[in-house]
């Protein structure tokens, strides 16, 4: 790549040449834009509006209307956009990737592509990690986009709001305190959500607003569910134009591998994964089961398979009696050996919530599928919820590739670009920083023990506390992180523990950690989201600012933040994040990492023979070592998980799209029946009726049978037909997709099986889903009562297509079983 630019030159630095034209012209409107008043400024927004209207383009209006922002900010704010920022807001505008290092004010660059998309009327969606970015962002920047004639909405897991200034909580009328709040807002408005400016409002009231701002969840739960409406009028999105992804390495890459689903209770199974969980600590590793780290995965040997058939009270667990305990064994399983608690989730409130393992965040409202959570909610002890049967699923992938247009900005993204290019078609663009980058990464310090590693945390810690410098500590885990606490309140060492338990007081932790003798614990969550600033958070009044000034002076001669990683992270970016909680806008600061030789990373990937070379040579556990060996093993190591990680996505999203094209055609089919007037549903009625052979004059008499509610009871019959149709048909897709792996040993490639049968049963399904309607139309008795349980539909087993038996009749699969003990208990 190096000798390919010097021949054709850096593409990075061409584009950034081909828009520093456009960055000039901003600038040069900046004298004309300081004269207007801020009533002037506001009218700026009729005038845009009603220029596209007269078919100009959003590009022709971009100059001026990043000029008009930039002015805004500087009134609302006290913040004005720096050129790299400008240069930032192209990039978004014009659909690409702006890596930002951290502290370079990406959420103030968004401020000026959000405004200029959101002038089309078509809404304007800004996606963050978490609900508390959500809501900070909706009232910080919600002051620019307000003052310029713009709705601001907010979505947030348990409620919505739209930003006004005007409304006030009930108990907060005060004018004192209104003044306080005025005057702190811009200071702490990154850290403390205004609430009395947060009008709770209805979902679609928020999605109405021209920008809404949210979670990559509640966007996406929201396109499901608007999917699964009886009624119009229950939808609340109106539609996909334009959305830009904060933190976006985050959201389609870290999370890519989880799909969103809504699921309904089906099976209460509490008693056997309860059963299960009290035979798995009974087992013994290497004699009944064995560990693949690198795969996460846990397998049972022979004897294990004998040891599990005693406790159970079965001679095979393979016979037609026995398998259905399978499932709920190999679940069990993996809950027991493989997910730790306080590392992969906590418990909370009675609770198993899952931890994202790259943000170290929450993730409520998010299950585990297959059965796996309620394996893990039987070993904690907690209350076992029962499974669930799947109504609506998407992956992240494809629901962003439902937006006309996206755009996103990260601190870490160029170690990411080839997958956003080809499973995207994202650029990815560097910007500049605004001040040059004085920050020192120092090598790693590499250990033979993970006690070594720890003593020489604690001793570098330590020495650094005496001088008042300000440390930052990263864990990859919570238990880590607690632990790491409390080795350094055994020292006399206070610290301030950040992790997905204190959650709420993210922002507040944050805003410290760079105060004179901050020590400060966190896991990945301190990696995105909030700057921290030398000698913390400025205050407002001129007597605090003085000795503040004093204090972030001091902190800079004692070298700035100094940010510790404990344990290398699988993939590069996130160490990458830690890194970049220093040296923001050209601050003083370093960071290093301490490594033991059982780290994960090392130990699974080639570390035993380094600890062998090591107590060759005799080298003690608290002496480090820096060797290019260790350092290439630990790159070679984030590399091959980062290529395993790539292909499990690309896998995922390349059955997905077919999902999605069955997705696409239902939920059209089911759009269209349910926003139909009655006259052309009683036309589409009549059209399916006639297809399915029945006579048209039937139908007339079926009409004049019922009344008046005729044609809206078809509509309820057809959606809930079409739902029960849709829900059995995910099912069908996802044994397809187990079944077709077995295609591979006869040489047929199962990608390929799965899409040629999948096919094939989504054409059934639409046929027999207009079968069963026009037999239950039909079968409608009575004017206005409400109409009763469909039969079932037919289903798919051994990718044939057969109805439905009674559970002692022969399996139609072809195993010469009962339906009972073959099929049944899958599909029953």
């Amino acid at each position: 790549m190096s000798l390919l630019s010097k021949i054709f030159g850096d593409s990075n630095e061409k584009y950034l040449k081909s828009i520093a034209l456009t960055k000039e012209k901003i600038n040069s409107l900046e004298p004309q834009f300081q004269m207007f008043s801020d009533t002037e400024l506001k009218a700026k927004t009729i005038e845009f509006k009603k220029r596209l209207a007269e078919e100009q383009s959003l590009d022709d209006l971009l100059v001026q209307s990043f000029a008009l922002v930039r002015e805004t900010a500087k009134r609302m704010l006290g913040q004005r956009h720096f050129d790299v920022q400008l240069l930032g807001g192209i990039i978004l505008h014009q659909g690409k990737i702006a890596e930002m290092k951290t502290g370079e004010g990406k959420t103030l660059a968004a401020t000026l592509p959000v405004y200029l998309n959101a002038l089309s009327g078509k809404g304007v969606h800004v996606i963050t990690v978490n609900d508390y970015l959500a809501k900070r962002d909706a009232v910080w920047m919600g002051q620019i986009y307000y003052a310029l004639g713009l709705s601001v909405g907010c979505i947030a897991h348990d409620t919505a709001y739209v930003y006004d200034p005007e409304y006030e909580e009930q108990g907060q009328v005060n004018e004192k305190e209104d003044n306080e709040r005025d005057k702190k807002r811009d200071v702490l408005g990154g850290f403390k959500i205004v609430k009395s400016y947060l009008r709770p409002c209805s979902r679609k009231e928020a999605y109405s607003a021209d920008i809404t701002y949210g979670t990559n969840n509640e966007f996406g739960f929201d396109y499901l569910r608007d999917n699964m409406v009886h009624n119009p009028e229950q939808m609340v999105q109106r539609g996909f134009n334009f959305a830009i992804l904060d933190e976006i390495d985050s959201i389609l890459i870290d999370e890519a591998r989880t799909p969103l689903i809504i699921s309904a209770p089906d099976v209460d199974a509490s008693e056997l994964y309860q059963r299960f969980s009290q035979i798995i600590p009974q087992l013994k590793k290497e004699r009944d089961y064995e560990i693949d780290e690198e795969k996460k995965l846990a397998t049972l040997t022979e004897q294990g398979i004998r040891s599990v058939e005693n406790f159970l009270g079965i001679d095979n667990i393979y016979t037609q009696e026995g398998i259905d305990n399978l499932h709920h064994l190999e679940q069990a399983l993996r809950a027991h050996i493989i997910f730790k608690k306080d590392i992969d989730y906590v418990v909370k409130d009675g609770n198993v919530i899952i931890v994202d393992e790259f943000t170290g965040r929450l993730m409520p409202g998010r299950r585990w599928s297959g059965g796996l959570h309620q394996a893990v909610e039987a070993k904690e002890k907690v209350q076992v919820n029962p499974e669930s049967r799947t109504l609506a699923t998407i992956t992240f992938q494809n629901l962003f590739r439902i937006y006309k247009k996206i755009a996103g900005m990260t601190g870490t993204a160029l170690t990411s670009a080839e997958e956003f290019d080809k499973v995207y078609g994202l650029d990815v663009i560097s910007v500049p920083t605004n001040m040059p980058m004085i920050r020192k990464d120092i090598a790693d310090k590499v250990f033979k023990t993970e006690k070594g590693k720890l003593n020489a945390i604690i001793a570098e810690i330590e020495e650094r506390h005496k001088k008042g410098q300000p440390i930052l500590i990263g864990t990859r885990s919570i238990e880590k992180n607690e632990y790491l606490a409390r080795l350094l309140e055994v020292q006399g060492i206070d610290c301030k523990v950040l992790n997905a338990k204190h959650h709420e007081q993210e922002g507040q932790i944050i805003a410290k950690a760079g105060e004179i003798d901050a020590v400060t614990v966190a896991t990945n969550m301190a990696g995105r989201g909030v700057d921290i600033v030398l000698g913390g958070y400025p205050p407002d009044n001129d007597i605090a600012k003085k000795e503040w000034q004093e204090n972030q002076n001091k902190v800079k001669q004692l070298g700035g933040l100094y940010v510790i990683g404990t344990e290398r992270h699988e993939a590069r970016r996130v160490d990458n994040q830690l890194r970049g909680r220093t040296g923001r806008q050209g601050d003083n600061g370093s960071s290093q990492f301490f490594l033991s030789l059982e780290d994960d990373l090392l130990r699974i990937f080639g570390g035993e023979k380094i600890k062998s070379l090591m107590e060759k040579l005799k080298i003690p556990e608290d002496q480090p070592i820096e060797a290019g060996l260790i350092s290439r093993a630990v790159e070679s190591a984030q590399s091959k998980i980062e290529g395993f990680h790539f292909d499990v996505r690309k896998n995922l999203l390349k059955y997905d799209d077919v999902m999605a094209k069955h997705r696409d055609v239902f939920y059209e089919k089911r759009r269209k029946i349910l926003k139909m007037s009655e006259q052309d549903l009683k036309q589409e009625v009549i059209l399916i009726w006639t297809r399915q052979g029945f006579n048209e004059n039937d139908f007339t008499k079926k009409e004049q049978e019922i009344g008046d509610k005729f044609i809206q009871a078809c509509k309820f019959f057809f959606l809930r037909i079409l739902d029960n149709y849709w829900m059995r048909h995910l099912e069908d897709m996802a044994w397809i997709k187990d079944s077709s792996r077995l295609k591979a040993y006869a040489n047929i490639d199962p990608f390929l099986e799965y899409k040629k049968q999948g096919y094939r049963i989504f054409q059934e399904m639409i046929t027999e889903s207009e079968a069963e309607f026009a037999n239950a139309v039909l079968k409608f008795k009575s004017p206005g009562k409400e109409p009763g349980k469909t039969q079932p539909a037919q289903r798919i087993s051994q990718n044939r297509k057969v109805a439905k038996p009674e559970r002692n009749q022969p399996c139609p699969c072809g195993s010469g079983k009962k339906y009972k003990k073959c099929c049944w208990p899958k599909y029953g």
